[in-house]
């Protein structure tokens, strides 16, 4: 779980910081059942840069 609440949150935490987002990679997390796997979340994963000061 995140400590953000969206995503605009998170992507100005990382700029504050003083990183600059190049990639997002969303990666669904599944839940087990009886039967089939079931879509449980979405994981989001952003790749950053230093920025230069």
């Amino acid at each position: 779980m995140s400590d953000f609440k969206s995503i605009n949150a998170c992507v100005d935490q990382i700029k504050k910081d003083g990183f600059m987002p190049i990639k997002r990679i969303e990666k669904p997390v599944f839940k087990e059942t009886s039967s089939d796997p079931e879509p449980f979340r979405q994981e989001i994963i952003f790749e950053a840069v230093k920025m230069d000061e």
